[in-house]
């Protein structure tokens, strides 16, 4: 039996990764950044790997083996038939977000797309034709360079689906701000999974390099088209420079028949900003990792997470902050809200090297369950070698409180609508912090009609 369980899972990596050599194979322009070369040891390395199980101990309160029974194809061309009205977006007034990136199971979609780069307001409008939001075979060439050095860094693979992901890499949302330039509005990048008559595998792919000094704030938002099975693989690398800004805001609301999986992986230079706030709201399993590498000294790093899973979702965040450099600061806050028969996954770890002395991190984990099905595992993780740090970590996993839900109605609210204005005041704490009202005003709303 467990011979034939590994059969089953090594087939279905191999049948995943012939989906990605047919789709490299039918892309022409492949060769520009050397993606045949670097498709080609991602499938090697994604053929020698297995397949995560619960015995892994990175994976082993999520159980990845309903994603087996998906029979997955190709992604269909059906991207004419998509109706963006048909879809809640974070920001309704185009005068507010003068760019739009639309990509359809990771192919850019130019007819979905908005770039109103005329009217786009930049620190220094003298610079507007440096600036490029777009996919990868657009880059202009003297960026073509900055782009296959993020790319190239996936030769070393480490994780089967990042792997993967690039062993079928033929698109790329990229967004390239020049050095000092700062983009005053929010760049909507949009990844939509359209399954069509038959289960997709999508695997979107984003760049985003952040020159020295600059400042740009970033909406990554993942929603899928109808409510068919489907496996969303996304990847996205992010380069901030020196004493460079990048304000994040990752959205994850596909639809309950999916599985999805991200990895964000961060790269900070010396005095940079990073902050990412990563929400997940959507999907019938969900993971995501997301590490920050310090390349340079005094770097800041705040990760806001929040996690709402209802009926029997499984939503897993891991995350890595790895200091390598001397001080470095963190202020991480990750907060589940989980009820029905569904479950919520925290891992943070937090590493400082001992080159990172004078390393200031907080890490806190909080937790809401509102059923008693509702499950959570919290495991907040500090590693230390350095001397000279302040550090600290802390979890909690509580419910609502009778004495609040007793006060709440005899001030005359009912039971549902008192439940309500305690969750909405546990998830306000996140939602509050983020930059586009926008957002928040769309996730308060989907907060209020999951709980």
């Amino acid at each position: 039996m467990m011979n034939t369980q590994v059969a089953t899972r090594e087939m279905f990596l191999a049948g995943l990764v012939n989906q990605c050599e047919k789709l490299g194979a039918a892309h022409l322009k492949s060769s520009v950044y050397g993606l045949d070369d670097l498709r080609d040891i991602a499938a090697q390395y994604v053929l020698s790997s297995h397949f995560p199980t619960v015995k892994d101990e990175e994976w082993r309160f999520t159980d990845l083996s309903p994603l087996l029974q998906i029979p997955l194809n190709l992604p269909e061309s059906n991207q004419s038939e998509i109706k963006l009205s048909d879809i809640t977006m974070p920001v309704k007034d185009k005068a507010d977000l003068p760019l739009r990136l639309v990509f359809v199971n990771g192919f850019y979609a130019p007819h979905l797309s908005t770039v109103n780069l005329p009217n786009l307001p930049l620190a220094e409008p003298s610079k507007r034709s440096d600036f490029y939001a777009g996919n990868l075979y657009n880059v202009p060439e003297k960026y073509q360079g900055r782009i296959s050095d993020v790319l190239s860094k996936h030769r070393q693979q480490t994780e089967v689906f990042t792997a993967l992901n690039t062993a079928g890499l033929a698109d790329s949302a990229v967004v390239f701000v020049p050095a000092n330039m700062s983009i005053d509005l929010p760049i909507h990048l949009l990844f939509l999974t359209a399954p069509g008559a038959s289960p997709t595998m999508s695997q979107p792919h984003c760049s985003v390099i952040a020159e020295p000094g600059s400042n740009v704030t970033l909406v990554e938002d993942y929603a899928t088209i109808g409510n068919v099975a489907a496996f969303t693989n996304a990847v996205t690398d992010v380069v901030v420079g020196e004493n460079a800004t990048v304000n994040h805001v990752r959205l994850q609301r596909e639809g309950g028949e999916v599985v999805h999986i991200g990895k964000s992986a961060i790269e900070q230079s010396r005095n940079s900003r990073y902050t990412c706030h990563a929400i997940s709201l959507g999907g019938k399993i969900s993971r995501h990792n997301l590490e920050v590498f310090q390349r340079g000294e005094a770097t800041e790093t705040t990760l806001n997470g929040l996690t709402v899973a209802f009926g029997e979702q499984l939503s897993d965040t891991h995350s890595v902050i790895d200091f390598n450099h001397p001080h470095g600061t963190s202020r991480q806050l990750h907060k589940c809200i989980v009820g029905n028969k569904a479950r919520a996954v925290f891992n943070g770890k937090v590493f400082v090297r001992k080159a990172a002395q004078l390393t200031d991190a907080g890490q806190l984990s909080r937790n809401l369950l509102l059923s008693p099905r509702a499950r959570v595992d919290t495991k907040p993780q500090l590693e230390i070698v350095a001397d000279n740090v302040k550090c600290s970590h802390g979890a909690t996993v509580s419910q609502l409180e009778d004495d609040e839900l007793f006060y709440l109605q005899s001030r005359g609210l009912d039971l549902e609508r008192s439940r309500y204005l305690l969750i909405d005041a546990f998830a306000a704490e996140m939602l509050n912090q983020l930059p586009i009202l926008g957002v928040a005003k769309m996730l308060s709303t989907c907060v209020a009609v999951q709980s």
